[in-house]
């Protein structure tokens, strides 16, 4: 029997779980809720749906007319919580776009209330099931890059902006999830800075400039960077550094774990070898260090559409009733607790934050 899916918000991803489920056997599409009409009527003719798929401007005033088992929600982060706390509550299973919500302490209420209710909850982490994450962490933990020395990734376009959050909540949490995945490990330790240009609260003192430029810059908590540095420390000692920005042209989709041995490079836009090995490492003769065993080594991946994997894997967790490891709402959580650390960072101009630990 086919697994009744309601999408909860029709936007820029919205449209892509709305595909998903529409065309999956196992699933079968019921009702998509957007506030805009004109979105609704535009998406239905994109993607042809059937005319049974119920189209609503308002989630509450349908619940009661279909027949459903599971929420895919895609709407504004600070929406999150309430949404999915009915979801779970009415007895519905719940896919959530990231992050889960804004605050550790309501995913983790969120991941003991779906415990409760014997209901799945996931979060629609899409890079942790790439093919090349995958087989990313594979290399890693295979010690081929020799000893692990530092981590880099770059996320950088000219938008989209979010009115809601800054890049930082938007874009760092693709590549922590990636580090932590691939390290098998948490950061303790989180510092980030960053620089406001399109939308500067009003009142705030600088707006992230400053009269001196070898200080680092205050952020206040309404305001939404464009550009954020940020310098995650792990156990080990390793440190990640990544660079997030929706206001530059230059593109950049780059991850990359440098070892002793060489580096590991994630590039989403090499669409032909998206994963490479650099090997490389020094020999040394007296004071001389000499570059040796260079040569690059294309890492094959299968070929397979991200969120794609996500919408099998959260029918999966429904017909098995078994959470998904790999993104569940305990992942969120901690997520999202490393985000709010790298907030409390940003606001005070990069100063070190320790990362608590969540009790699971």
């Amino acid at each position: 029997m086919k697994i009744k899916i309601a999408v909860l918000g029709a936007g820029r991803w919205g449209t892509h779980l709305v595909r998903n489920f529409a065309s999956h056997p196992d699933a079968q599409l019921v009702a998509v809720v957007d506030s805009s009409k004109e979105r609704l009527t535009q998406l239905k003719e994109r993607l042809n749906l059937n005319h049974n798929v119920v189209l609503a401007d308002n989630w509450q005033s349908i619940q009661s007319q279909i027949e459903c088992d599971a929420v895919v929600i895609a709407t504004p982060a600070v929406t999150h919580y309430s949404l999915i706390q009915d979801a779970l509550q009415q007895g519905f299973h719940v896919l959530a776009e990231k992050p889960l919500t804004l605050d550790a302490a309501e995913c983790q209420q969120l991941s003991d209330l779906a415990r409760q209710q014997q209901r799945q909850l996931m979060v629609d982490h899409t890079y942790l099931f790439h093919p090349a994450v995958e087989q990313g962490k594979a290399v890693v933990q295979s010690e081929c890059l020799g000893e692990l020395r530092y981590g880099y990734a770059a996320r950088t376009n000219l938008g989209p902006v979010r009115q809601d959050v800054d890049a930082l909540w938007d874009l760092a949490i693709h590549d922590i999830a990636i580090f932590n995945t691939w390290l098998g490990e948490q950061p303790v330790q989180v510092q980030a800075t960053g620089r406001v240009w399109l939308q500067r609260q009003e009142g705030s003192v600088g707006a992230g400039l400053t009269d001196n430029v070898t200080k680092p810059a205050l952020l206040e908590e309404k305001d939404l960077a464009d550009f954020v540095y940020v310098i995650l420390t792990y156990p080990t000692g390793f440190q990640a550094y990544i660079h997030l920005c929706w206001l530059n042209p230059d593109k950049q989709r780059r991850l990359g774990v440098v070892g002793s041995q060489g580096t590991l490079i994630f590039d989403e836009m090499q669409n032909d070898a998206p994963l490479t090995l650099q090997h490389g490492y020094f020999e040394q003769s007296g004071d001389v260090f000499t570059p040796a065993g260079l040569r690059r080594e294309v890492i094959e991946i299968e070929r397979r559409e991200p969120l794609a994997q996500v919408c099998d894997r959260f029918l999966e967790s429904i017909r098995d009733n078994q959470p998904v490891s790999v993104s569940s709402g305990w992942v969120a959580a901690q997520l999202v607790n490393i985000l709010s650390c790298l907030s409390q960072s940003l606001q005070q101009g990069g100063t070190p934050i320790k990362v608590p630990q969540l009790a699971e």
